[in-house]
């Protein structure tokens, strides 16, 4: 073998040796990538009404699927910063389990059902031929971030005839609670109870205006 061929043979050793390292180095440095954040999943739920006895309505009531407005509307948990109240956020790995305007419906049934307020509490899609429809509308949902960190819900509830549209009774209730801290958890557990408050005073002005 000439003293050129040896030379490029060993050209050739050289360049797959670095090539051989360079990918090791590749191969190592996505190994010590940090994990991407998981994603995480949070639901709305109320502790059960404790009914009384004494029923309000003597037809059916049904609860129709709440409405709202952009962000409010998806599974996306939004938060806003105590300095800037106009200014929403969505997270990027926080989601509720359903989205909230089935999620706020779902437990409003079963609250009223629990309360006893009617003889049947269903869904549209039960086809219950219920004489009242009760509306709501999802109008704040929300953590703040600040001090002190807190979680902010506002609905509408209302009640009219199907038949006529003859409104009975509408109003909007408003809750601020106080998170135990920061956490996305604490404020998912904060709006739970801001959300039991509102049903409770939803059910006790029906039963002050019967």
């Amino acid at each position: 073998m000439d003293k050129a061929a040896t030379m490029r043979k060993r050209t050739r050793g050289a360049w797959r040796g670095l090539t051989s390292a360079l990918v090791v180095v590749f191969l190592a440095g996505a190994c010590a990538q940090p994990d991407l954040p998981k994603d995480n999943f949070y639901r709305l739920q109320v502790t059960p009404a404790q009914g009384q006895g004494n029923k309000l309505f003597s037809d059916g009531i049904e609860v129709e699927r709440f409405v709202a407005d952009g962000l409010t509307a998806s599974r996306t948990i939004v938060y806003s910063a105590g300095t800037q109240p106009n200014q929403l956020s969505e997270y990027h790995y926080h989601f509720w389990t359903e989205p909230p305007v089935v999620m706020l419906r779902d437990q409003l049934v079963d609250y009223l059902r629990q309360a006893g307020i009617a003889d049947r509490i269903v869904t549209p899609e039960l086809r219950g031929n219920a004489r009242y429809v009760l509306i709501g509308k999802i109008k704040r949902l929300e953590q703040v971030v600040g001090s002190p960190p807190r979680a902010v819900l506002e609905l509408e509830l209302g009640l009219l005839e199907d038949k006529t549209g003859k409104l009975i009774y509408l109003n909007t209730y408003r809750i601020d609670k106080t998170a135990a801290s920061a956490s996305v958890g604490d404020a998912v557990v904060a709006l739970n109870q801001g959300l039991g408050e509102i049903f409770a005073r939803f059910v006790a002005d029906l039963e002050a205006r019967s």
